[in-house]
């Protein structure tokens, strides 16, 4: 059940006299600077039998406790999952590589004002309950039964969620597909041999970074034919996954789930399409790093004509930010909104006061599709008449205000299809692009490791 909470979610340290010296040390950091403070954790670490730290981050700590909780709780997955277990060794450092990457994109979502407020994590919970077929009265019992507790099941899913929004704002923001990228990946799927079909796909990445030599590249190579030697030797690839692979789903047995072929790109698809349900493919290398894939499944993917209904709307966007405070934002969303009720234009009040892209030409968004915009925006949305003006609506980008201007039935087959297609190449970028951005991100973090127990 917990496998599944916790696929479903994408997925500390408690004690108070650890707590309160740690304190100390950022108030000691905040007078004198990093290294004095820096030397007081050397001191603290020194100091505290119960607990130590075991590695710094920027300007947090993380712990033994901290650590251990981790490992307890991946290898409960493990197990679960019938996965046996790597070298205790290798998994401890592994997963405090996780742990100080996981920090650092929490530091960097903090640093960006991107934030979850208790309404947000009370809904996304109910679905992760409603996707598991549960009520919240069943699920807060599975996770009893799991021995995770609800404010440490509620942290970790506050957590995904800021990583999810941190990793759409900074990797989206750096991929583009062109409308002659997508002509092309047309053209292609019409002449390939391939086809359409849907695979599922289990991963090992051995990650290369284009900083590193030749000497560098070729230890990451060996490393993937020791991970590939295991698999040959029988060892299950769950397994492998968790010793070797530098993927974020190493630890949930390297699986990607059902994706479409040509989502795979050129070199994997090619191979992929000559197997059966269980091999294994060669070493394959990319400007990422090595990769090793199993064909868990194969499926036919169909693309019927499809007709929905679209709405044209526009609106009006007050962002929160490190200037614009949640309750400075509301206050600014809800005078606008009085003005348009005693009848000022709403395009020119939108050319005015939003601060979305859209604000240009009178907040108008088009014609959208279900689908389109984030949840909390459809739903208000769709309760609107033409031409009826939402109240103030929060969602992750900020307080908006929502016209309705027109409504329509329309056959988007193929703009469903270029849509399908702008996905695969985005999906196909976004892979190389977020793994550079990890690593910058774990590059430009001050890292200090405290303990040699790991």
């Amino acid at each position: 059940m917990v496998k599944n909470i916790r696929r479903i979610a994408n997925h500390h340290i408690n004690q108070a006299s650890f707590a309160c010296q740690i304190m100390l040390m950022l108030i000691i950091m905040a007078i004198t600077g990093k290294a004095v403070a820096q030397q007081t954790v050397v001191a603290l670490s020194q100091a505290i039998s119960v607990d130590h730290i075991v590695a710094v981050v920027n300007e947090e700590v993380i712990t033994r406790t901290e650590l251990d909780d981790v490992i307890q709780n991946t290898v409960r997955q493990l197990q679960k999952q019938g996965i046996q277990l790597p070298p205790f060794d290798v998994l401890g450092k592994q997963l405090l590589e996780r742990l100080i990457l996981t920090r650092a994109q929490l530091q960097r979502a903090k640093e960006l004002g991107i934030s979850v407020n208790d309404t947000e994590l009370d809904k996304t919970i109910r679905n992760i309950a409603k996707e598991n077929k549960l009520s919240m009265g069943e699920f807060y019992a599975a996770l009893d039964q799991e021995g995770i507790g609800l404010s440490q099941f509620r942290d970790e899913i506050r957590n995904e969620v800021l990583m999810a929004r941190l990793k759409e704002r900074e990797v989206n923001s750096r991929i583009n597909v062109t409308e002659g990228e997508i002509d092309n990946f047309l053209r292609t799927q019409e002449t390939s041999s391939i086809g359409n079909d849907e695979y599922h796909v289990a991963h090992i990445l051995i990650q290369i970074l284009e900083q590193m030599d030749a000497a560098q590249i070729e230890a990451k190579r060996q490393r993937a034919e020791a991970a590939m030697r295991k698999l040959q030797e029988g060892v299950e690839f769950a397994q492998v996954s968790a010793e070797f692979s530098d993927a974020p789903n190493a630890m949930q047995g390297g699986d990607l789930g059902w994706r479409p072929i040509m989502q795979m790109g050129p070199s994997f698809a090619e191979i992929l399409v000559k197997m059966q349900r269980g091999q294994v493919t060669p070493i394959i290398q990319s400007p990422v790093g090595f990769h090793i894939l199993k064909l868990l499944g194969r499926r036919p993917q169909e693309t019927p004509v499809v007709i929905i209904k679209q709405t044209n709307a526009r609106h009006i966007l007050i962002k929160i930010s490190e200037l614009i405070s949640e309750d400075d934002a509301h206050r600014m969303i809800m005078q606008i909104k009085d003005r348009i009720d005693k009848g000022a234009n709403f395009a020119e009040t939108a050319k005015a006061h939003s601060e979305d892209a859209s604000g240009s030409s009178g907040g108008d968004l088009g014609w959208l599709s279900p689908g389109d915009t984030v949840p909390e925006f459809e739903q208000a949305m769709d309760a609107l008449l033409p031409g009826q003006i939402s109240s103030p609506i929060r969602t992750q980008f900020g307080w908006h205000l929502i016209q309705v201007i027109e409504r329509r039935s329309q056959d988007v087959s193929n703009e469903q299809e270029r849509q399908t297609a702008r996905k695969a190449i985005h999906a196909r970028k976004a892979e190389m692009v977020m793994q550079e951005w990890l690593q910058q991100l774990r590059d430009q973090a001050y890292v200090e490791y405290r303990a040699e127990d790991i």
